[in-house]
Formats: C-alpha cells, structure tokens, sequence
C-alpha cells in the first residue's frame, strides 16, 4: 500500500498561478520484520542417497526498510540470516559422532548445522504520473559451501487509467560453491591414499570389502542463473482483476550438488556400521532451461469475502513437468482482523536422471536420487490472521505499528515428506 503526501509548488506569470500536485510514492520510512521457523521430516535424504532421515529444522530472521529518498525514490535494504539444524547434512560425514553411523540417525558431528546469510539494496522510481516505474537490486548471500552474487531490474507500465499494468524484470545470479563431498569420497582426490586412508584403517568395512567408487571432484564449482519474466495485469471490473506470468531461466555451470550420494544397482554395496558408502556423487547436466506460465484470477465478493486463485504450468529440459494451483479466501471479521484459509496443489514428473535409491547404473552419464527431483504429489494447507491499522494506533519507541500478519502451513508429499512452517510478519511506519 502506497502513502501519499502532497508537493506544492507556483510560480507567478504576470495574472496567472499555476500549481501542480504531486503523489509522494511513500510517505515516510517504512520497518518490516519477518520471522519464521521451519520443521520437516521424511526418510528419503538426498545425502544418503534417497534413502534416510531428512529431519531438519530451520529459524529465519529479515527485516526489510523503505527508505523514501524523494517524491520519486524508494531504497529498499533487505537483511536476513537463517540458521538451520539437518540431521541430513550431518550425514555428509555420518563417521564424525561417537555413535555407529547410519542414514536413519544424525551424527552428533559439527556438519549437522549451519548459517544462511543476505543482504540486498533495491532501488525503484516512479514517473511523475506514477505510470512508469524503474527498479534495480543488488544482493548477496553465504553459507558454509555456497556463495551468491545477484543483481536485477524491473520496468512497469501502467495505462488505461491504471486498469491495466505491464511488467518486465530480468536477473542474473552468479553463484560459486566451495565443493563438500562425502567423507568416504574425499581419500580418493590426488593424494588421499585411496583405501589405505585412515578411514578404512580405523574402521571395518563389510560386504564388499574392495570399495572402489566412481569419483572425480569437480573441476567448474561455478553457477550461473539468468532469468526474464512478463506479467500482464488487467482490471475487468470492479470485482474481477486477472493478471498472466511468464518465466525464463537458463542455468549453467555446476547443477550438481556435490555432497550428495548416488548408489549403483550393478556395484556391490560396502559399509561401515550401517551406513552404505557412496558408489559415486549426483551427476547432473551443466545447463538446464525452464519455462513457466501462470495466471492470478481475484474476485471480489463482497465486503467480507475475496477469492485468490493462481494456476501455473511448468517444464523444463531436464525432463519435468509440473502443475500448480492454489486458492486463498480472506474473510474479514473486523474492520482490522482478516482470516485466510488456504490451500495449495502441486505435482510434478520426474526428471530424466532420478532413480530411487540403489537402482541406478554405473554405466549411466547422469543420475541422482535426490528426491526433489522424483515424481511426486504434495498438498499444502494453511491458515492466516492479519491485523490493519492504518493510523498507527499503537507505538513501539518512534515505530507506530501498521499490521501485524501470522500464518501457520502444513506441507505433505505423497513421498512422505512432511513439513511445517509458522510465519510473522510486523510492519512499522517511522514518525
């Protein structure tokens, strides 16, 4: 929601004054802060090779500040760290706690967490008619393996007196990893001693005692992501607005996740403890193109009901195919108080390289069991309550609190991935 403030300014020619108005695009500073805490579990974890634990839980904190640097101007800061504890990642050295390793139990050791930070500056200005608005962002993000340098811009396009709205946004990401590979992997890079390294050494390995893995570490640890998308937004009535998206991504570079084991069908199978050892790591393709198209179709009802809907198609030339739909309905109780229930349909095929755990080839040039990537149907149920106040009644220091959003969503896949995540959402205006 946009806060206008008025610019006055004359100038006298002999008997004429002439004085134009002027919408501010935003009032004063504007705080958001953003929290939320994610839980999931499921026993298909790509580190093992699509089979164990996938437990993991995350905790987010943002917060998000408009700056009004004129009538036209906004700069946009975007602050936010996640910190998040996977009994799935731990197991990219299951050897490393002090109990027996296996896919089903998070080792104790120190690769069972780690910390998600970024940081973004967003620049819009609009026109003087508030027709066309320009926007540009910059942002980066870490975490222990990854790092992320992205930057992008937007033009938008109202006409027919605003009923009508044209958007273009592009962006590119240029990622690198620092490659992490499964610990029973790492002896067999130049120098590792192979199976003479210590590891085998200190430990018994059972069935096939002769492990011998397919593995060459990566020698390209770069990604890059570049992506165009369209929107059209068109008013039909005064209860009725339908809007058409459409994406365009090109990825290049390392789509691999490195740490994350495959298992061949036609190798026979080694262990420590009742952990199997990596018969190799996911090998994916170094390029992958995406498409997507979707649509936004909002009704009004009445002063109490409003129904959101959203539909989106998508493919790629990895081999998926994916449909999308969702509805919400806010009900507003009070001049204040909304509530919105929610629900989201996905399913998708799955990419040409997946295979389930231990069913794979080794004469294959691709392969993954990263589940992500299976054919599967998930269904998401949520529910909401927002608070609005638009003359800030309520003041914390110098913030005067706008509103306050809530949420609660419980995810399934029909995979057995189960998953929650509880949201806020606290937005102050500065005086």
């Amino acid at each position: 929601m946009f806060l206008f403030a008025t610019l006055f300014y004359g100038y006298a020619q002999e008997k004429d004054s002439i004085v134009t108005y002027k919408k501010r695009v935003l009032e004063t500073s504007e705080i958001d802060f953003l929290t939320s805490y994610y839980s999931q579990e499921g026993n298909n974890a790509a580190v093992s090779g699509g089979l164990g634990t996938e437990d993991l839980q995350d905790a987010t904190a943002a917060v998000v500040i408009s700056i009004p640097l004129n009538e036209d101007d906004v700069l946009t800061i975007d602050a936010g760290i996640s910190a998040y504890t996977s009994a799935s990642s731990s197991n990219v050295d299951p050897f490393d706690g002090s109990s027996p390793a296996d896919p089903f139990v998070a080792s104790s050791g120190a690769s069972k967490q780690d910390v998600w930070s970024n940081l973004l500056l967003g620049y819009s200005h609009s026109s003087d008619s508030r027709n066309d608005i320009v926007s540009a962002k910059i942002s980066v993000a870490k975490e222990y393996d990854y790092f992320s340098l992205g930057f992008g811009g937007a033009y938008t396009k109202l006409f027919n007196e605003k009923n009508t709205e044209v958007t273009m946004n592009t962006n590119v990401y240029l990622d690198s990893w620092s490659a992490i590979y499964p610990v029973e992997l790492r002896p067999f890079t130049a120098n590792g001693n192979g199976i003479a390294n210590g590891l085998f050494l200190n430990n018994t390995i059972t069935g096939n005692t002769n492990y011998d893995p397919i593995f060459t570490p990566f020698k390209d640890e770069k990604r890059n992501s570049y992506a165009v998308g369209f929107g059209f937004s068109q008013i039909l009535s005064k209860k009725l607005q339908a809007s058409l998206l459409v994406d365009f991504v090109r990825q290049e570079g390392l789509l691999s996740t490195p740490f994350q084991r495959v298992y061949f069908s036609d190798v026979a199978n080694s262990f420590i403890d009742n952990f199997h050892l990596a018969d190799a790591i996911e090998q994916l393709p170094d390029s992958r193109f995406k498409i997507a198209v979707g649509g936004r179709l909002n009704y009004y009802i009445n002063e109490v009901f409003v129904v959101r809907t959203y539909y989106r198609y998508y493919t790629d030339d990895w081999g998926i195919d994916s449909h999308t739909a969702s509805i919400e309905v806010p009900i507003k109780i009070t001049d204040k108080f909304t509530v919105y229930p929610s629900y989201r349909f996905y399913n998708q095929t799955a990419a040409d390289y997946f295979a389930p755990y231990n069913e794979h080839l080794s004469t294959s040039v691709f392969y993954t069991s990263d589940y992500d990537l299976s054919r599967y149907t998930a269904n998401q149920y949520g529910i909401g309550v927002s608070y609005t106040d638009i003359f800030t009644n309520f003041h914390v220091w110098k913030f005067g609190l706008k509103s306050i959003d809530l949420k609660y969503n419980n995810y399934q896949r029909d995979s057995g991935l189960k998953a929650s995540i509880i949201s806020a959402g606290f937005n102050f205006i500065v005086d």
